[in-house]
């Protein structure tokens, strides 16, 4: 190796432009490809995803993983590394990276074509530790497929961590037995241990709620945080999925693909059945049928990203930073709150594989354990002043002998 390629990575001086995309199809089996920024699909990426297809990963998960490879990729052209040379030293330069670079800020497509970027990157200006240790799981999973089928480099430059005595991953395995449960990923970073999901407190819904323009995102909403349904799954539901009578909706759920009635509160099939009456004679009503529609002709289905810009519209009328993802946790947060509702039904309406997700929402926030506490105080002063009140007998010592036993002079 010469001293150039020994030389330490500058990544001060590398700039990771936006080339390239993750663009959707309307084929269903292949329904997200990655393009280079000289308009080629990607075939790596390609086969990738064929892969997880198979495996029964779902077009979302297609499309998240996608997004992980696109950062990866973009970051490889900065650098001028083919994907199938790149070693441990790219890897963990593009990790150094992502924790230490801002976030793209991507401009919104009415500032495009005004000649204006503007806009802020969600959820702040850096990446966040969950985010990298996905980015650095995929891209390890990725690389451990290439390997297996012969299309990649010889060794993964996403390595899992060594052992607590050293060594490399998996030494001295029986290749009879199977392997044990694998260890973190070298560069993975720590990710501290999930505290209260983020949900809306009464008073904020209810200023949120009000400045919801039209049926339709009333219904919306008042689904979103009464079922708990993820944003995509109910934006799925199709008009026979709505069951006014039996106060039930059904929607496919994310991981499963399953099946699933879930109750909703009588509020949400009130705003359902206004909205619905504003659409008669435009929208088609058979049973099959998109239930949600946008509001413009030509009229179409409602996309998650339509339903996630008229959310951002009411945040930014009311200076809040509230998403989709949120309502869901309120919904959670309710419901396992209430000592009347077994947290194994809350667990079955939110779909948690396992019961300890579901505890999450158990834990009080900061600011309800606080007003909590607050009248726990004011409980014990009431309590402690209606006791002395009541004490008829209360002993009450003579003033001249409180001033004898303290020394105190009597004039």
């Amino acid at each position: 190796m010469s001293e150039a390629e020994d030389r330490p990575r500058d990544l001060t001086s590398v700039t990771v432009a936006q080339g390239g995309s993750l663009e959707a199809t309307s084929d269903p089996f292949e329904p997200y490809r990655l393009i280079d920024p000289a308009g080629q699909v990607v075939l790596s990426v390609q086969s990738y995803l064929g892969h997880l297809q198979a495996a029964g990963r779902a077009a979302a998960t297609q499309r998240s993983y996608g997004m992980d490879l696109l950062r990866w990729f973009r970051f490889l052209w900065a650098v001028e590394v083919p994907w199938e040379q790149a070693t441990r030293v790219d890897a963990q330069d593009f990790c150094r990276w992502m924790l230490v670079a801002d976030k793209p800020v991507r401009p919104h497509w009415r500032n495009v074509s005004k000649g204006t970027t503007g806009g802020a990157a969600a959820g702040g200006r850096k990446y966040a530790p969950a985010t990298r240790g996905h980015s650095e799981s995929v891209l390890r999973h990725f690389y451990d497929f290439h390997l297996e089928v012969g299309t990649g480099p010889m060794v993964n430059p996403f390595p899992l961590a060594r052992g607590r005595h050293g060594g490399r991953a998996d030494a001295h395995h029986n290749p009879m037995d199977p392997h044990p449960r694998q260890r973190s990923g070298l560069y993975r970073p720590r990710l501290t241990s999930p505290g209260v999901p983020r949900r809306i407190p009464d008073g904020q819904f209810n200023e949120l709620f009000a400045a919801l323009s039209c049926h339709r995102d009333r219904a919306l909403v008042a689904f979103w945080v009464s079922t708990g349904a993820r944003a995509s799954e109910l934006l799925g539901a199709r008009r026979g999925d709505a069951d006014p009578g039996q106060q039930l909706i059904t929607v496919v759920r994310k991981g499963s693909r399953a099946l699933q009635q879930l109750p909703a509160s009588p509020d949400a099939f009130v705003w359902l059945r206004l909205y619905q009456a504003e659409m008669v004679g435009l929208v088609p009503t058979g049973r099959d049928e998109p239930l949600w529609w946008t509001l413009r002709r030509p009229f179409r289905a409602l996309s998650y990203h339509a339903a996630y810009r008229m959310f951002t519209r009411v945040n930014a009328a009311l200076g809040t930073r509230w998403t989709l993802h949120d309502l869901r946790h309120t919904a959670a947060y309710r419901m396992a709150r209430d000592p009347q509702l077994p947290l194994t039904d809350v667990q079955w309406v939110l779909g948690h594989a396992h019961l300890a997700t579901t505890q999450l929402y158990v834990s009080a926030p900061a600011e309800d354990v606080i007003a909590a506490v607050l009248d726990h105080h004011l409980r014990r002063r009431e309590h402690e002043a209606a006791s002395v009140e009541g004490n008829e007998h209360r002993v009450v010592y003579r003033r001249e002998s409180l001033d004898v036993l303290f020394g105190r002079d009597g004039a």
